[in-house]
């Protein structure tokens, strides 16, 4: 084996071009991780709103709650079920709840976008215990008040503590800013879901969420709703509603897709053009380790380390390069329910340990075609070109 010290010195040894092709990786693999995080901060604001212990039950065929609705007599039905948990108070943990669409102007297009409003109950904040007030106080019982997300209320007009804006015929007194953690519920304005019906005309609620006492009620009460024929009503886990709404960003998804294909191709092409220069400059030391009785796949394999490690610096600096998109908040819309999802940008460790890989890779690849050039170089031809 060729010792790796030889790899090091080669590197020290033409120490601006190694920094200057190991920062031009780090640039491709930090544009292909921020859109990585991209994708990841949408999918994970989206998914991780549903919880795997609730059941949501809404209309047979809809695919999102806007084209849903749940008559209060199911509610009822649904309600009255053995299996339900119960809360400190003894009242069963349901929770009814209406979706509308409002389009109100963002501070930054006057012409508006869709914001997700849920009409809640008090049950809705017992079974969200991460949907916490952070200004303000809470909407109070059949009055026109709302409380609106952190996000909401930074891009959105006369979205703030204390405003008054208007849908319709209806205004609405912003009464608190609440978080969600990070979830889709970021993205949402809360209000009174009676008031709420009252105003848009709606008897009937968009779905109804369910808390069973353990998985064997879950599942009692999935199969009592779904051959009840009564209700004609569809059931799935809260979790698995969520997971299917990420179908409306498939948008984001192929442009990651596209980008990330791109930057690994000019990952190699930049890995592949600095091994070839090097080694067209070592002519004299690759013939002498063949002189001295270095095999072939001796070489091969050294040159591939080398790029592999050139490449494996690259990767860490284009991490470091991309950790500060974390700081970034942005927001998208979710065809699925044609509505503004604010998210965050996320760098987690799977991204990270993608985007190092990917460049890893790609510098094995971009070093093999260079490798086996000089692997193959006979040794009175090195020798002559000396």
């Amino acid at each position: 084996m060729i010792p790796l010290k030889y790899n090091i010195g080669n590197l020290t040894a033409r120490r601006v071009s190694t920094l200057m092709t190991i920062l031009g990786i780090g640039v491709v693999i930090a544009v292909m991780i921020s859109m990585m995080a991209l994708q990841n901060g949408v999918h994970s604001a989206v998914v991780s709103s549903g919880s795997k212990d609730n059941l949501m039950v809404m209309r047979e065929g809809a695919a999102a709650e806007l084209s849903s609705w749940v008559t209060k007599d199911a509610f009822r039905i649904i309600r009255a079920m053995p299996g339900i948990a119960k809360d400190n108070n003894g009242s069963p943990m349901i929770s009814g709840e209406l979706v509308i669409i409002f389009k109100i102007p963002k501070k930054d297009d006057p012409k508006g976008s869709n914001v997700l409003v849920r009409g809640v109950t008090p049950m809705a904040f017992t079974m969200r215990p991460y949907v916490q007030l952070i200004e303000g106080r809470m909407f109070r019982p059949g009055l026109n008040e709302v409380i609106v997300a952190r996000r909401i209320r930074d891009r959105f007009v006369n979205a703030g503590l204390g405003d008054t804006f208007q849908f319709g015929s209806q205004k609405y007194n912003v009464v608190g800013v609440f978080d969600a953690k990070g979830t889709a519920f970021d993205s949402e304005m809360w209000c009174d879901a009676d008031f709420l019906g009252q105003a848009r005309k709606r008897e009937a609620y968009s779905s109804v969420i369910v808390r069973p006492v353990d998985r064997s009620a879950f599942e009692s009460i999935e199969a009592g709703i779904k051959n009840d024929n009564r209700l004609k009503l569809d059931v799935k886990s809260e979790y698995k509603y969520y997971d299917d709404q990420t179908s409306g960003l498939a948008g984001i998804v192929i442009l990651v897709a596209i980008v990330t294909f791109f930057m690994t191709i000019g990952a190699i092409l930049g890995t592949m053009n600095t091994m070839f220069s090097a080694i067209a400059s070592r002519g004299r030391e690759l013939a002498t380790m063949r002189a001295l009785g270095f095999k072939r796949r001796t070489i091969l394999l050294s040159v591939i380390i080398e790029s592999a490690f050139i490449s494996l610096l690259g990767g860490i600096a284009g991490l470091l390069l991309a950790l500060p998109v974390n700081a970034i908040s942005t927001g998208t819309t979710n065809f699925e329910t044609f509505s503004e999802v604010a998210f965050n940008f996320r760098v987690d460790a799977r991204v990270a340990i993608t985007g190092i890989v990917i460049a890893l890779i790609a510098g094995i690849i971009g070093g093999a075609l260079p490798a086996l050039s000089a692997a193959r170089m006979p040794i009175t031809k090195a020798l002559r070109e000396i």
